[in-house]
């Protein structure tokens, strides 16, 4: 999953290091910093042992394992290779924190002593190197701190705690596999969900938050454009489908730039276009790959049928004849957008900002990027109150630098991307352990 577009400005390193002085009694904090040694040996197996989408085996038997060690009830297998950890601890509300597990087909190139060497063949029948390039390695580790947290404080909450451990989040399909495989109907159905995702464009420690859309709904579309093909010599005989194909990329930005208001965000990408094979050949094909992101539904509609509508058009406007209209095919998998509930996530904003201080909480822009954990709030809207959140990874010295000398910094998927895993682990565990107490506080 891409980044958000953070808006934070350079800090100093008191800035992020401080944080609003918490009770005598609250020992969250302390106690995570007691973990850390064991909590980082498991980020470094994590990190070292990545698993790609649906193959995610060893790592959910570990977690599972470790899981079962602090007394939930666990069920593998649910989703292929998801977990399900369930904690009944009285009446009260049922909270669901999700963790994502696999990793990408990505060579690491990060220099790290445990650096991933794991290769794996993917579903396409490719051998690939495999890595956490986006970070999973980091929310599993702090899934794992939360609930050694939460199962030492027992007696101050009550309720059901449901934590999941999700596969295949890369490809999109994991959360609606573990969602058809049951996971609201065998086990207890959540009025709260909640989750965070490692940031690669903020420092290490700061947390965002977006109330209402906070990830775009995402489409893949694939656009067969037919011609009639011949000499490269001749092409009045011809039906170019190169010329036409780029009459149809020219023409797809004006969905965004003239179809839609401006302030309602989207994007029509057109990330490959495949024809031909030799100079003097016009080929009878080419192919367009799109990405397409938006955010509300009604807007995704409008795009995908202005897609359909603009290479018919100019197909017709180019003399094809109606056997060859262009085919347009939209990818089975599709990621629908997260929307935070607003009001809920203003007030968890609130409730984190006098936790950590104004200095290492804000709410921050939506991004383009997407994210399946939107499948659990959108499988029962009206009764779920869901949010996501950001903990930034980057060392706070090299993001000030990289801001003050307009230096790139890695992404997220880059084969350099190196959070800084003891914080972002840290400070997550911390942040979801005292959302859930609070959630769950007894009466």
């Amino acid at each position: 999953m891409p980044v958000a577009k953070f808006f934070v400005r350079a800090l100093a390193a008191s800035a992020l290091a401080a944080a609003t002085p918490l009770a005598a009694q609250d020992t969250i904090r302390a106690d995570i910093a007691a973990d850390m040694p064991g909590l980082m040996d498991l980020y470094r197996d994590l990190h070292a042992n990545p698993e790609l989408s649906f193959q995610e085996v060893r790592t959910a038997k570990k977690l599972a394992a470790e899981a079962r060690r602090l007394g939930f009830e666990v069920t593998e297998g649910v989703g292929k290779t998801g977990v399900v950890a369930v904690m009944k601890n009285g009446p009260g509300p049922v909270v669901m924190l999700r963790a994502d597990m696999d990793g990408l087909p990505v060579v690491e190139q990060t220099g790290l002593p445990f650096a991933s060497k794991v290769r794996a063949m993917s579903p396409a029948g490719i051998e690939t190197g495999v890595m956490h390039a986006c970070g999973h390695d980091t929310h599993m580790t702090g899934w794992v701190a939360t609930a050694r947290q939460l199962v030492k404080r027992k007696a101050e909450w009550s309720g059901t705690l449901v934590m999941i451990l999700q596969p295949a989040e890369e490809i999109g399909s994991g959360a609606v596999a573990m969602l058809n495989d049951g996971l609201f109907t065998r086990f207890p159905k959540p009025q709260y969900v909640l989750g965070f995702h490692d940031a690669a464009q903020a420092p290490a420690g700061f947390i965002g938050y977006t109330p209402g859309f906070a990830l775009a709904n995402v489409d893949s579309v694939d656009i067969k454009v037919k011609g009639l093909g011949g000499h490269g010599a001749y092409p009045q005989s011809t039906k170019d489908p190169i010329v036409l194909a780029a009459r149809i990329v020219t023409t797809l930005q004006t969905l965004i730039s003239r179809e839609l208001d401006p302030q309602d965000a989207a994007v029509v990408t057109v990330g490959s276009f495949q024809a031909g094979a030799k100079h003097n050949i016009i080929s009878d094909e080419a192919t367009l790959l799109l990405t397409v992101r938006s955010y509300s539904d009604e807007t995704r509609a409008k795009i995908l049928d202005g897609i359909k509508r603009i290479a018919r058009g100019e197909a017709i406007a180019a003399g094809v004849p109606e056997d060859r209209m262009p085919e347009v095919k939209l990818a089975d998998t599709f990621t629908p957008a997260v929307y935070n509930s607003p009001e809920f996530t203003t007030e968890i904003g609130t409730f984190l900002k006098s936790r950590f201080g104004d200095k290492r909480v804000a709410q921050v822009a939506p991004s383009m990027g997407g994210e399946d954990f939107s499948r659990f709030y959108r499988a029962d809207p009206d009764n779920i109150k869901s949010m996501i959140f950001w903990v930034g990874g980057v060392p706070l010295a090299e993001y000030n630098k990289a801001k003050k000398e307009g230096i790139e910094m890695p992404s997220l998927h880059s084969p350099f991307w190196a959070p800084e895993a003891d914080t972002v682990i840290a400070t997550a565990a911390e942040a979801m352990t005292a959302m859930t107490l609070k959630l769950m506080k007894k009466p």
